[in-house]
């Protein structure tokens, strides 16, 4: 579908303000929401994904792969629909598809061009390969685990223990592996996907000034991308088959493993916000929801461990945006444990105003529109809707409007344009 892309009406409150100034204000918003401070008016964030290619009237594979539109169709939905952030696609599929990831489909690559990324979930990571993991988890990974699960990297596995480059000049004898047909190819595959991401990052660099030269600010999550262990074992090693009979059949080792990877994970959020300046720590959770597993589960294999994760974020000035994925209404006492105006809570389909009343004093609180809502439902339906939220979520601060999801696919434009008016009409003052 093709929509009307020109800018919508300047709200009464930012007539006659540039853009520089615009900025400011909505940094400003996101801030002092972060700080359970209460800002002049609720900020909105839109994450758009796919949104933008069927408003802008383009296929979802163009939308990926046609950097300049992309761009092109952000400027334009955000001078349209004037949230106070923006963003486009999570992912950029030149890295993974240099590899042959086995863990993702995109649209024109496994999927018609029309289709939406999607994650393959796999057993790549066995039962019997615990002890390997924990005795070494990087030369597992690298001669074991990456060859599994990228077509691209099959010739890692004849490379010799990592640990032999300790042999100083003696190891020079084993470079002749590199010069093999298979590890060629799967070291020629890695500069190409290098090159793809350092590609992806520059785009995503500029395309945050033009928004912000705009008077746009940056989206909620700019920073590393980790996991909670738990997840971590289960999405790209394990798989939720595997994890869950781990549960029952290898505690031990699931615990172990888990302690394994957190501290790999925070020296990897720590170090890239020291080198970057980005001091935020984007963590989607897919396994910690309420009926996903029982409370006595989550106490011991999940909590624990995200907890820890972020107090450590925190103790180096690091923020956590956590996605608390599905529903965690039985779980939203847990979260008081935490600092209080040090963590973002994003929430899919909680009950946004149980999760304020209960966490509102410890997290900021993000979500509160239904993307279902934006698909079918109403104009009025929505207005309700957002100023139930706004007057009730985003009493006395500490909330940030957005989605339930990361993605708007699906949502009907005039919808969108009602919530974001409505969303600085009912949260203002």
């Amino acid at each position: 579908m093709t929509s009307d892309i020109t800018a919508s009406p300047v709200l009464e409150a930012d007539a006659g303000k540039s853009p520089e100034q615009l900025l400011a204000e909505r940094k400003a918003r996101f801030e002092d929401a972060y700080a359970l401070r209460k800002p002049d008016r609720v900020p909105i964030f839109m994450p758009a994904g796919y949104f933008l290619a069927d408003w802008g009237g383009v296929s979802h594979q163009r939308l990926v792969e046609d950097h300049d539109k992309r761009q092109q169709l952000l400027e334009q939905a955000a001078l349209h629909f004037q949230p106070d952030a923006i963003f486009g696609l999570f992912n950029d599929p030149r890295p993974a598809l240099a590899l042959g990831d086995r863990m993702t489909k995109w649209p024109g690559h496994g999927l018609p061009e029309t289709g939406s990324f999607q994650f393959a979930e796999h057993e790549f990571m066995t039962g019997e390969d615990y002890d390997a993991f924990l005795k070494d988890p990087a030369d597992w990974a690298i001669r074991t685990y990456l060859p599994r699960a990228f077509s691209e990297l099959e010739g890692l596995a004849l490379l010799p223990p990592l640990a032999m480059a300790a042999f100083g000049t003696y190891n020079l004898f084993n470079l002749a592996v590199l010069g093999t047909p298979p590890v060629a190819a799967a070291l020629k595959a890695l500069a190409a996907a290098a090159e793809g991401q350092a590609a992806a990052e520059a785009w995503a660099v500029r395309s945050a000034q033009r928004l912000g030269a705009l008077g746009f600010a940056p989206p909620p999550f700019a920073g590393s991308l980790i996991e909670a262990p738990f997840d971590f074992m289960s999405d790209t090693l394990r798989g939720m088959r595997g994890v869950m009979t781990d549960i029952l059949r290898r505690p031990s080792q699931l615990l172990q493993a888990q302690d394994r990877v957190l501290e790999i994970q925070l020296e990897h959020a720590i170090s890239f916000a020291r080198t970057t300046g980005l001091r935020f720590a984007f963590i989607p959770l897919h396994r910690g929801s309420d009926g996903f597993m029982s409370l006595a589960q989550f106490e011991r294999f999940y909590w624990p461990q995200l907890r820890q994760m972020q107090l450590r974020l925190i103790e180096n000035q690091i923020t956590p945006v956590v996605f608390y994925e599905g529903i965690w209404n039985k779980r939203l006492d847990y979260l008081t444990e935490l600092p209080a105006g040090k963590s973002v809570g994003w929430f899919q389909a909680s009950d946004i105003v149980k999760v304020k009343e209960v966490a509102g004093k410890t997290l900021c609180v993000m979500g509160g529109m239904r993307n279902s809502l934006l698909q079918a439902g109403t104009v009025a339906e929505v207005r309700e809707t957002t100023r139930e939220v706004c007057q009730r979520a985003g009493e006395g601060g500490g909330f940030v409007m957005c989605t339930g999801i990361g993605e708007m696919e699906g949502c009907r434009p005039e919808l969108v344009r009602a919530w974001v008016q409505a969303t600085h009409e009912f949260g203002s003052g």
